[in-house]
Formats: C-alpha cells, sequence, structure tokens
C-alpha cells in the first residue's frame, strides 16, 4: 500500500524530488501504524494526506526602481486543516518552486500536530529574491504579493508566518497591506512587530527551541551540553539563537556558516560581530574576520561538516548534510546532531547517525520551537494581551519542546523502535491527523 502511494505521489507530483523524499520518510516511518488501524487505510487517510486540501498559484507583478515592471510567481498550499487553520511559512527566495513549497507544507502538518497546539499545515512563498533590493521594492513585492493572497487566508482560515527572506519588514508590509484591503486587525500573520500584535520570544523561538530539544536527547544519552563543541551551520535567526542558548549553557560554538562560505573561530564564535553583520549590516560571514582576524574562513559552506565537533547543528537549508558529511561527522566523533533547518539531512545521512549511534533529532520534532511561538502568539491576539517573555520561553520549553520530545520517544518505543526520534515524531504527528480526519468524514 505505502509503494502504491509514493508511486503515485512521483506520478502527480513529477520533477519534485523534495517533496518524494519528505513522502517516503514518513510513509515507512507509519507503515506499521497503517497494519495496526486498518480504519486508516479504509478512509483513505495517507492518500488524503500527500494531497493538499487547496493549491493557490498566482502571478505577482511589481515595479521597482528603474520602473521596470517585474513579474514572479507566487504560491500558497494548504495542505491539512484536520486539526486547525493552515499554519506555515511564506518563503521569498529564487529557488522557491511548487516543489519545495510542498515539501515544506507537508513536512508542516506534522511538525504542527507535534507540538499539541491547534494548528493545520500550510506553506507558501514566492521566487523573489528579497536580497539586494531596496526598501521600496520590497515594500511594492509584498503588496502585490498580498493583494492577491489575502482572499484565501483569515485568523481562522490560514495563518502565514515568515521563512528565508521572509522576516519582519516583509512581514510588516503584507500585514499593512491585509490590514488595507480587509479592513480589520487580526492575528493574520505571525511574526509581526512587538508594538502590533507580536510575540516575544518568537525572534528566538526555533533555535532556542532546537537546544532545548537536544537537551532532552542529551539527558537520556547521559551527556550534557556544557562544554561541548559544537558547529551550527547558516547564520540566519535559528542559527545565531541556537548558538546563544548554547553559549548560555556552557557549550562553544565554533563554526557558522552561510551561502557564500564558512568561518571557524576555535576561541568561541563572538556572536555579537555575527548578528551585525547579518541582522544590521546584511553582509557576509567572511567579513567576520575583519572583527576577528584569528578565524578562518573557508569558501564554499559545504566544508563546514568537516570541522571536529561534538554537537552538530545543521540550521542551514535542506540536504546540506550528505552521506560523505555523515561520514565525516561520525568519524570526527561527533555524538549529538539535531535539526534546525527543514530536512537538512539526505536519508543516507540519517541511516549512518542512527547505525552509529548518534543522537539525531530529526526537523520536524527538534525545529517546531518557530511555529509553536507563532501558535503562541495567535492565542496572544485572540486574547488581546501580550505575554511576558519568561511566561512564553517557559511554555516554549516545558510545554512544547519537551512534550513533543516525550511524543516522539513514546512513539517509537510503542512500535519497537526505541530511540530512533525520526520514526517516533512521523507516527506521533500522524497519528493525531489521522484521529480528527477519520472523526470528520470523507472531506
Amino acid at each position: 500500500m505505502v509503494k502504491a502511494i509514493l508511486e503515485q505521489v512521483k506520478k502527480r507530483n513529477p520533477g519534485e524530488p523534495e517533496f518524494h523524499q519528505a513522502v517516503e520518510e514518513v510513509l515507512e516511518s507509519i507503515a506499521p501504524v497503517l497494519d495496526k488501524h486498518p480504519e486508516y487505510k479504509k478512509a483513505g487517510i495517507v492518500e488524503r494526506l500527500v494531497e493538499p486540501e487547496r493549491q493557490i498559484l498566482f502571478r505577482v507583478p511589481w515595479v521597482d526602481d528603474s520602473g521596470k515592471v517585474q513579474v514572479n510567481r507566487g504560491m500558497r498550499f494548504e495542505f491539512n486543516s484536520a486539526i486547525g487553520p493552515y499554519k506555515g511559512g511564506l518563503r521569498f527566495h529564487p529557488t522557491v518552486y511548487p516543489g519545495i513549497i510542498k515539501f515544506l507544507g507537508f513536512e508542516q502538518v506534522f511538525k504542527n500536530s507535534l507540538t499539541g497546539l491547534a494548528m493545520g499545515g500550510g506553506k507558501g512563498g514566492s521566487d523573489f529574491d528579497p536580497k539586494g533590493k531596496s526598501d521600496g521594492e520590497v515594500m511594492r513585492f509584498c503588496q502585490s504579493f498580498m493583494t492577491e493572497l489575502c482572499k484565501y487566508i483569515g485568523p481562522d482560515t490560514d495563518v502565514p508566518a515568515g521563512d528565508i527572506g521572509v522576516g519582519g519588514r516583509e512581514i510588516g508590509f503584507m500585514f499593512g497591506t491585509y490590514k488595507k484591503i480587509r479592513n480589520e486587525f487580526t492575528g493574520v500573520l505571525t511574526g509581526k512587530g512587538l508594538d502590533w500584535g507580536g510575540s516575544l520570544v518568537r525572534t528566538e523561538a526555533t533555535g532556542y527551541g532546537l537546544i532545548y530539544f537536544l537537551l532532552q536527547m542529551l539527558k537520556d544519552a547521559g551527556k550534557n551540553v556544557k562544554g561541548a563543541t559544537v558547529v551550527s551551520s547558516g547564520s540566519g535567526n535559528v542559527s545565531i539563537y541556537a548558538t546563544q542558548k548554547c553559549q548560555q549553557l556552557g557549550a562553544k560554538v565554533i563554526a557558522m556558516s552561510d551561502s557564500n562560505g564558512y568561518i571557524v573561530d576555535n576561541d568561541g564564535i563572538d556572536l555579537k560581530v555575527v548578528k551585525q553583520l547579518k541582522e544590521v549590516e546584511r553582509k557576509r560571514i567572511k567579513d567576520y574576520l575583519k572583527a576577528r582576524p584569528n578565524a578562518r574562513y573557508h569558501e564554499g559552506c559545504d566544508g563546514i561538516w568537516n570541522v571536529k565537533c561534538d554537537i552538530a547543528l545543521p540550521n542551514a537549508t535542506q540536504n546540506e548534510i550528505d552521506k560523505k558529511a555523515a561520514e565525516t561527522l561520525v568519524a570526527n566523533g561527533v555524538w549529538a546532531v539535531a535539526e534546525g533547518a527543514n530536512m537538512p539531512s539526505t536519508p543516507e545521512a540519517v541511516k549512518i547517525f542512527l547505525k552509529n549511534k548518534v543522537s539525531f533529532g530529526p526537523a520536524k520534532a527538534a525545529n517546531a520551537g518557530g511555529v509553536a511561538v507563532s501558535g503562541l502568539e495567535m492565542a496572544q491576539n485572540s486574547q488581546r494581551m501580550s505575554w511576558s517573555f519568561e511566561k512564553t520561553d517557559k511554555l516554549l520549553d516545558e510545554m512544547i519542546m519537551q512534550h513533543i520530545y516525550r511524543q516522539a520517544k513514546a512513539s517509537a518505543e510503542e512500535y519497537g523502535q526505541p530511540g530512533n526520534l525520526v520514526v517516533g515524531a512521523n507516527i506521533a504527528g500522524f497519528e493525531k491527523v489521522a484521529r480528527a480526519m477519520l472523526a470528520q468524514g470523507i472531506v
């Protein structure tokens, strides 16, 4: 059955390897669940899960600073709303195409389920590249994008957030456009500014949540992050705040990267310098050496996994750790890997980690902190209230990330694969959605 469904997915979605990969991983994990629950097969739960409830494609015309008309493609894939309104980010990047967004939206269904919050799964974006654009160009693009997207979203329907290329600036421009067109001030987007409905901890959430999940893994493995050497790929929000939390807990982060290359600072990354470069000046990571001349810079971001470390945090992009990189990490003595990006390890890499007893935190569980605090932002918007940093951070750690870890661990044990959090996370996320779909009939 699982094989037939996968073949159907490939036939209906040709040329979309990321989506195929994501579906295959989940289907392999949930096969024993389907054997135990024939009612899921009868109701076509899996066949419906792999097909988005809605697929929205639209053009986005805008005018650049020279007065030339530009046209990009916008999209939103509303995958599953069985347990709540669609929830998931918007990605603005030239590599965006339907296959990437489908993979992200499909993963989001299970990730959101794991949080325990009432959120379905969806994802969207555009092949627009905000890099090198003026604020005016970004604003005009965002206004055009939201003019179409606003027809399909709402606080009880679909609540987008940010992702790669979509930060506070882009969320602000889109929110303003939505508010003007719909004449309503609602929590329709998350990642908003603190003065107009945003939540404390949202900026830090994915990175902090990743480390909270890692701590639970290490506790069960009898290890501690204090004193550990860490490599964290990327230099965006996830990597920056995962690094910050690691440093607060006594670990030494020695390497970070961007799409051009990576830096190694054996004295420990100076996070103030990285934040100035990336959050204020929007410069490349190689400029880190101007402030820290004893550090080293290497062209090409792939080589970061050659740096010897105890803990690896792939926080950049999908499939950044392949079989060779995983073998190198294991040979160099890595004992924990926690995924901050979406699907950053290839299936072959994951098998190597599990075979070598490396504590492995899969993305849909380990990086759920961002969407979890987005869910908390939705709750605060509904209450017309703002919670303290301490309250929100405590909920992220104790109510959400620790709960996700316990669910994944318990499901792995229940189905005879103790310690395999990949299988555990997929099963735990799937079962909640499947039960809801079964209860709601064939819709």
